[in-house]
């Protein structure tokens, strides 16, 4: 299941596949890649990405120790966006009971300041199957594009919106029938989401994306 990728810092593996930076052979995550069929190719020379997709797209991990240790990880994403990549730039962030203090400072730099689509997950576990999705859906659509509504009732994107407090199954799919991008949907003011959520759940999902960054971090 294991093969040689070209050394290719744009190259798109085939559908069914993940190109993967070297220094993941060994981990959970590539075992539970394994585990749901996703093919790996792995490359010593990706950049400072971690994964590319057949979806056009690339993510680099940030671990909760990455965050705990300091901020030499914001200097690793300040690369990652500044580089000369034709793929759309996802970050994974490990939101968990030790990181949970820094995330909104975290989520801040990442969406905020550098523009980037940031992905929570709670572990190596919960990534490899948001990238299963991503490779297994339909394939070479990226979801985080914008396109128009009806494309963007994704399983993943759903899933995604889910995981912000006050937002279930239904107001998930609401507000993606209503914003036509995940950036979109971070941008909304409560008067825009009001309509569609209530006042309570627009009051908590503005509180979760524009959350503020907590003093020394």
């Amino acid at each position: 299941m294991e093969t040689k990728a070209p050394v290719l810092l744009n190259a798109v593996p085939p559908y069914g596949h993940v190109i993967t930076s070297e220094k993941w052979r060994n981990s959970s995550l590539i075992q539970s890649l394994k585990g749901g069929c996703v093919k790996i190719l792995f490359e010593n020379e990706l950049g400072v990405a971690d994964f590319h997709l057949p979806n056009k797209s690339c993510i680099l991990y940030v671990s909760e120790c990455d965050i705990i240790a300091g901020n030499s990880y914001k200097r690793k994403l300040v690369r990652y966006r500044n580089a000369n990549s034709s793929f759309q730039q996802l970050v994974l962030v490990e939101n968990t009971r030790l990181s949970e203090q820094y995330f909104s400072a975290v989520q801040k730099f990442v969406v905020f300041d550098l523009g980037l689509t940031l992905l929570p997950v709670s572990g190596q576990t919960e990534a490899s199957q948001l990238i299963t999705q991503m490779v297994q859906g339909d394939g070479k659509e990226n979801p985080f594009r914008r396109r128009s509504s009806c494309r963007l009732l994704d399983p993943l994107v759903q899933a995604l919106v889910q995981h912000v407090p006050g937002v279930g199954r239904v107001k998930a799919v609401a507000l993606l029938q209503q914003f036509s991008s995940i950036q979109e949907l971070c941008n909304a003011a409560p008067a825009e989401l009001e309509p569609i959520v209530g006042q309570a759940a627009a009051q908590q999902i503005h509180s979760f994306f524009h959350k503020p960054t907590a003093a020394g971090t």
